[in-house]
């Protein structure tokens, strides 16, 4: 190629290279350029940071992610992983009915004595008063009792799960979902 170059006339070589540029140029646009991969993986469900550790009642929700089972007197309490407890009236049970879900999130354990329900609430233990179960109260907060829950990567997942890489600026990762996941950066490698 060189040397047809150096044989052409003078004229000639300017228009050559040009051309030889913009067949470059078109062959990099549409073959060099980024690519795009999209594959199952995981997406991080946040929290704000000044929303997590507000706690509320609300209305009976369905279970996403079951947790632990306490009983107590005529209610069970049924723990959902990062989300809160699930209260269900066991008077008759043949008939158990969901009253309340008690929103409480990175919850993972609760406990209770008396009238008095203990919980987890992220890196925090929470006191609530249960006496009326239609209302809960949060009663006190002792902060930084445990070590901030995992905000990394999802748990329980298989060797080379991909999964969107969590943004601590978005808020807290109270869960994680299967999504369609572009250019994923991070993997399970446990």
């Amino acid at each position: 190629m060189a040397q047809i170059l150096l044989d052409l006339p003078f004229i000639l070589k300017p228009i050559l290279m040009k051309k030889i540029f913009i067949l470059f140029f078109v062959f990099m646009l549409f073959f060099g350029g980024t690519s795009v991969t999209t594959i199952e993986g995981y997406r991080p469900v946040y929290i704000p940071k000044d929303q997590a550790k507000i706690i509320k009642t609300l209305p009976p929700q369905d279970i996403t992610t079951q947790g632990k089972i306490y009983i107590k007197d005529n209610y069970i309490f049924i723990g959902d992983v990062n989300l809160g407890i699930h209260v269900v009236d066991n008077t008759d049970p043949r008939n158990p009915k969901k009253i309340a879900f008690i929103q409480i999130y990175g919850n993972h354990d609760i406990a209770i004595k008396e009238n008095v329900l203990y919980a987890d609430n992220l890196d925090d233990l929470v006191a609530i008063n249960i006496s009326d179960m239609q209302n809960p109260t949060l009663l006190k907060r002792v902060e930084g009792v445990y070590e901030e829950p995992n905000q990394h990567y999802p748990e329980n997942l298989p060797f080379y799960s991909y999964f969107e890489c969590p943004d601590p600026s978005k808020g807290y990762v109270i869960g994680w979902i299967p999504d369609e996941i572009e250019n994923p950066e991070c993997y399970t490698s446990y």
